[in-house]
């Protein structure tokens, strides 16, 4: 399953939820320096999804804010539950 996201990087804490432009938003307090803020990314979106954050991959826009995540093996209902964390 693939879907998009909205990374606010440097944000006072981690969080999931909200939509921007269709995208949901992943806040994360790291930095969008070296890759720190994706990797962060990938642990607070799993641990929102009930994933193993290896389990997240970031398909597309790797140095930008919208990113395109692809998740192999969706756990059942992965579909609402995005869509109750963009209601969030």
């Amino acid at each position: 399953m693939r879907f998009t996201i909205r990374v606010k990087p440097g944000a006072k804490r981690d969080a999931v939820g909200g939509e921007h432009g269709g995208a949901l938003i992943v806040s994360v307090k790291a930095p969008a320096v070296e890759g720190k803020a994706n990797e962060a990314v990938c642990k607070v979106l799993a641990k929102a999804l009930g994933v193993r954050s290896r389990d997240i991959v970031v398909v597309r826009g790797e140095r930008a804010r919208e990113k395109l995540i692809e998740l192999a093996d969706a756990p059942p209902g992965l579909g609402e539950l995005l869509d109750s964390l963009r209601r969030a």
